[in-house]
Order: structure tokens, then C-alpha cells, then sequence
């Protein structure tokens, strides 16, 4: 398999995308060859390994599998693997689904070795989203290029919520490589979307390709991210201009390093400033803020519960992200109101964020600002363990529906 993916090279072509290799999602009932993130689509790759090379393959989904006219025989009785493989895609998906991540279609690859010549599937299951095949780079570029169907290309930001969601150990690629990859620029379209007098910020066309670094202890080999190859444009989005709060998730779980976090509720608005108090205030006041969320979480270290809260600003560009963070992280420059001192906290959490650990941080044209208190007992800003969980809570995506 990643063989296959290497040989798509790096050059232009129609897919963009990562590949996580060798994951194991949690609730998954199995291990997978890979998970395919595409703009338009989600690929999951089951692996099946025959008794001995055949020149052809008959792989019904409901049916006796057949190789060069000959019953595939199973242990366990099971007329094919076929079921096992759709099982941990609809895991993919149930996770996908309960972590509200983007909804793009789950569809499934059943890679079949050592070696296959010719698989034959009917009709019906290719309908289904399923593809039975031998992992060689052009029946894998096929394959991607017709289940990877959605209306709209998947934004960067919600492309490493995916990732995230997926292999939730680690961090996610940037947020930059990800728009190489042909994730939509949500930012950029935005701006363009923007019926206010504002320039349009033209993304730099990427320089050069390379191998995403994404390593992560997950259960089995190591994680790697492979870049595919980009060549897509983003979508039209614009988002209202008027205040909106979501409504209270369900108690699902991001989990970071290890650890679990409860999301608690989250907002966004295009009104940054009157969010925003001190010299954060007054900055925002005078330049264009393009969008602001905020969300908050809850955890626990050690038995102790911890809150965590998010200010994610949307900048026009790089540069106004870089002037803003230059303000925001000076001691005492102000920041950007929680949820809870806006009174939109959640039962037992913390009663406010003062004196918290806070991080302020810059990627792109995206600034933000975390937030780390425990939810009862003596504030401390400079905690070990509360730090530990500022660092991990950088990677908390901002969203939360």
C-alpha cells in the first residue's frame, strides 16, 4: 500500500490529501492498511490476504469469494472477509459521526494480496461504495478517484479535526501542508466571500511537495502521513455575519496524548472585538478580524478536573495574525473573553479563567489563545501538570459541530 500511494508521486494530478498508515481508529474492531483523507472523501483500506496468488477473483459482498474458479475457504466458515471489512468502515464512520467531523462519504477498499490479476465485483456492490482490489498505484488512483465524491472539497481545519479524530495521538499535520494538499483555504474563501471593501488574499501556489511527518504510538507499525498529490480548488463558503452559539454537544471525547477531553460548548462570531478586552481590544478594533471561535473542554489530571477554554481568531492574513500575537502574548495585553465569564459555562465547571495557564500560539493566519485552570481549589498558573495540559489542549480543535 504504500508502495502504491509513493508511486502517485508528487507532482500535479486531480487527488490531494493524507494517507495514515498502519492505524488502528478507536472503537475500530481491527487494524487497518490505511486511512485515506481526501478533500472529497474518506477512504478505508482493509487488508485481506489470500492462501496464494490468483489470476482472477470473484469477491461478491454477499456471496462465496472464488479464486480462479475455486471456493475460498476460511476457518471460521465465513464465505468471505467482506463483512469484516465493512464492519470497520462503519466504525470509521460511527467515529467520524460521534466526534462531528466534516461529513464527507466513508467508503470502503478491500486490498487483496499477494497478488490478484483481475478481481470481478458485481455491479451492485461498486453502487455500494466498495472496491476490491489489488493495491497497484493505477486500481488504487481509480478506485480514489471514484468514491472520493463529495460536493465540496473538506476545509484544511476540519481536515486535521479528521486526522485528529482518527489517530488521536499526535499531532495533525499544519494547517498549511493540508491546503497544499488540496484542502480548501476556509479563510481564504471568506475573504473572497466577504461583502466588505477588502482586498482578496491570493494563496501562494506551493513551491515544492513533501512527506508529511505524522508519528504517533498507535497500535500497531508507526503512523505515517504520506502526501498524495493536490490539485484542487476550494469551495465558496461564507459564514453569517450575526453572532451564533451551538447548541450543547453530547458528551463525546477528543482525546489527545492519551488523554480524554469533554467538549463543553462552543461559539462563533464575526464581532471579534466585542469578545475581546485590554489591548487585544483595542487591536481588534482597528483591524479586520475575519472570524472568531471559541470553545471549551473539560478533563481530569491525576482525579482533579481541569477546564480548558479556546479563542481561535481568523485573520485576513499571515502578517495581521503575527502583529496580533505580538500583542497578545505581552503579560497583561488583555485577551479574549471565555464562555464562562460570558455565563455560558457547563455544571461543575470552573467558575472563571483568572489566573490561568495560557498559551497563545500562531499558525497561519490563525491566532490562538488557551486557557487552563483547575475547576476547583487555588488557581495556579504555573503548575506542571496544568502546563502539560495547556500544551496538549493546542491541538483541541476550535469547532465542535
Amino acid at each position: 500500500m504504500r508502495a502504491a500511494l509513493s508511486t502517485w508521486g508528487v507532482g500535479d494530478a486531480v487527488l490531494g490529501g493524507v494517507a495514515l498508515l498502519g492505524v488502528r481508529p478507536p472503537d475500530c474492531p481491527r487494524d487497518l492498511v490505511a486511512v485515506i483523507v481526501l478533500p472529497r472523501g474518506v477512504l478505508v483500506v482493509v487488508g485481506v490476504d489470500l492462501p496464494d496468488p490468483a489470476m482472477r477473483l470473484e469477491a461478491p459482498l454477499n456471496g462465496q469469494w472464488k479464486i480462479d474458479g475455486w471456493p475460498l475457504t476460511r476457518p471460521d466458515g465465513a464465505m468471505s472477509p467482506a463483512a469484516e471489512a465493512l464492519e470497520a468502515s462503519t466504525a470509521v464512520a460511527r467515529r467520524i459521526q460521534d466526534m462531528r467531523g466534516e461529513p464527507l462519504p466513508v467508503t470502503t477498499v478491500v486490498a487483496v494480496g499477494p497478488y490478484v490479476g483481475q478481481v470481478v465485483q458485481p455491479t451492485v456492490d461498486l453502487n455500494r461504495g466498495v472496491r476490491v482490489l489489488h493495491p497497484k498505484p493505477t486500481t488504487l488512483l481509480t478506485a480514489a478517484r471514484e468514491l472520493a465524491t463529495s460536493d465540496r472539497p473538506c476545509s484544511a481545519d476540519h481536515a486535521a479535526k479528521l486526522v485528529a479524530v482518527l489517530a488521536p495521538t499526535g499531532a495533525p499535520p499544519d494547517r498549511r501542508d493540508l491546503i497544499a494538499e488540496g484542502f480548501s483555504d476556509a479563510t481564504a474563501d471568506l475573504a473572497s466571500a466577504s461583502t466588505m471593501l477588502l482586498p482578496k488574499i491570493a494563496v501562494a501556489p506551493p513551491t515544492g511537495r513533501k512527506v508529511l511527518p505524522y508519528v504517533g504510538g498507535v497500535v500497531v507499525g508507526v503512523l505515517l502521513i504520506i502526501a498524495l498529490i493536490a490539485s484542487l480548488s476550494s469551495g465558496n463558503t461564507a459564514d453569517s455575519a450575526a453572532t451564533t452559539t451551538q447548541p450543547p454537544p453530547q458528551p463525546t471525547t477528543v482525546v489527545v496524548d492519551g488523554r480524554n477531553f469533554l467538549p463543553r460548548g462552543a461559539d462563533r462570531t464575526e464581532d471579534c472585538a466585542a469578545h475581546a478586552f485590554g489591548d487585544v481590544r483595542a487591536w481588534l478594533s482597528g483591524h479586520m478580524c475575519m472570524q472568531l471561535r471559541r470553545a471549551q473542554y473539560e478533563t481530569a489530571v491525576d482525579g482533579r478536573k481541569v477546564g480548558i477554554t479556546i479563542a481561535e481568531l481568523s485573520l485576513p492574513d499571515a502578517t495581521r495574525a503575527g502583529e496580533l500575537h505580538a500583542v497578545a502574548s505581552t503579560a497583561g495585553s488583555g485577551g479574549v473573553d471565555s464562555l464562562v465569564h460570558e455565563g455560558k459555562g457547563w455544571s461543575g465547571g470552573p467558575a472563571s479563567f483568572d489566573r490561568s495557564v495560557i498559551r497563545v500560539s500562531v499558525k497561519g493566519a490563525q491566532l490562538r489563545i488557551t486557557q487552563v485552570v483547575w475547576v476547583e481549589g487555588e488557581p495556579d498558573p504555573s503548575a506542571p501538570k496544568l502546563v502539560e495540559v495547556a500544551e496538549q489542549a493546542l491541538r483541541l480543535p476550535a469547532v465542535q459541530g
